[in-house]
């Protein structure tokens, strides 16, 4: 008997995941599976207001509970009011942290799935009664779908379906009437320091990409203090002045990354949501492991690895490796834009 004929997936889904937008698109083929197996379960998921743009009005997402850190601990105490309302049948918790212990706590239900007691952390275990096996760190996405595998759910095929929806294709269109060449969008910044690349060195990228590729440049991302400053010394610094498109929000993202015929991103949201919409996308990777945030089964051979040594057989695990993202040269990049040309690269995108 297959894993997926042996599944039993409740009616009243709870999903507890209240992290960044990466790992909300690692959460879209999770429900998606879940749906597969039982159309009519009623899936809710507790996440932050940004990374909730992204993912309302997924045929997957029934209803959406806002926890907005912000708040602080009036945040706790607004979600502790909203789920005494509902009960569920399973909650699953597929962070190893302390809040999200905390939330997972609020809800009533009679089984809470989590982590096993060595990757949960700040006694995130105590919170959960039922914990998937324990095993060592894999990719995240590969993580959460042992949460599946807990359940005798099978995640393949894997399924984003992020995007653009149909009521967003006319948008689409019209930026894709504004341009006369090919995208190329360049993610100008993350939420860490340590995971960026110089803007200087974009600016360069830019420039290549538009004489000797003959693309047009693309600036996404949102509006932080770092991604407005960084577009600032690319638009300062660049012969060729991108195009920013700087906080057009995500769902508007959706459509730009999926309009592109080449994605350049560190590892952040938009990277991601690139490979979930099967664009290529070349990773600039150092500070964060590969093996575990990097491409998940895509275009890893845009990889740009500046996190292992040369020669160095690194394991899967979550440390992080400052002050390694500099190690990336502009040459470096365009060996890979050279290679997406190669082998990607399709005649009118």
């Amino acid at each position: 008997m297959s894993a997926q004929a042996a599944a039993v997936v409740p009616d009243n889904i709870c999903i507890v995941m209240m992290s960044a937008v990466g790992d909300a698109v690692h959460v879209l083929p999770v429900i998606n599976a879940l749906k597969r197996v039982n159309p009519g379960v009623r899936i809710t998921w507790i996440l932050q207001p940004g990374p909730a743009t992204l993912v309302r009005g997924h045929r997957s997402v029934d209803e959406i509970i806002l926890y907005d850190r912000t708040r602080g601990l009036r945040a706790f105490s607004s979600i502790a009011r909203e789920l005494s309302r509902r009960r569920f049948d399973l909650v699953i918790n597929l962070q190893v942290y302390l809040k999200a212990g905390i939330v997972t706590g609020f809800t009533n239900a009679p089984d809470k799935l989590g982590f096993d007691r060595a990757r949960a952390r700040d006694m995130n275990w105590l919170f959960t009664n039922r914990r998937i096996a324990q095993r060592a760190v894999q990719h995240v996405q590969d993580q959460y779908f042992e949460f599946l595998a807990s359940l005798g759910v099978s995640p393949e095929p894997v399924e984003w379906d992020l995007g653009p929806w149909p009521d967003e294709r006319p948008w689409q269109q019209s930026f894709l009437e504004s341009v006369d060449r090919p995208v190329a969008s360049i993610v100008t910044a993350t939420s860490k320091p340590e995971k960026d690349w110089p803007a200087e060195r974009w600016a360069e990228v830019a420039d290549a990409l538009h004489e000797d590729f003959g693309l047009e440049v693309v600036l996404v991302g949102g509006q932080s203090d770092r991604e407005l400053e960084a577009e600032r010394v690319i638009l300062r610094r660049a012969r060729h002045k991108p195009r920013s498109e700087l906080g057009s929000g995500l769902r508007k993202l959706v459509s730009i990354l999926d309009a592109s015929s080449l994605v350049l991103s560190p590892d952040t949201g938009p990277l991601h949501i690139s490979v979930a919409l099967n664009r290529p996308v070349i990773s600039l990777m150092g500070y964060t492991n590969p093996r575990r945030t990097g491409p998940y089964r895509r275009f890893h051979d845009l990889i740009i690895d500046a996190y292992g040594d040369p020669g160095e057989e690194y394991s899967i695990t979550m440390e992080n490796r400052p002050g390694r993202m500099k190690r990336i040269q502009t040459r470096d990049v365009l060996e890979k834009v050279e290679v997406w040309r190669d082998r990607y690269q399709t005649s009118g995108r």
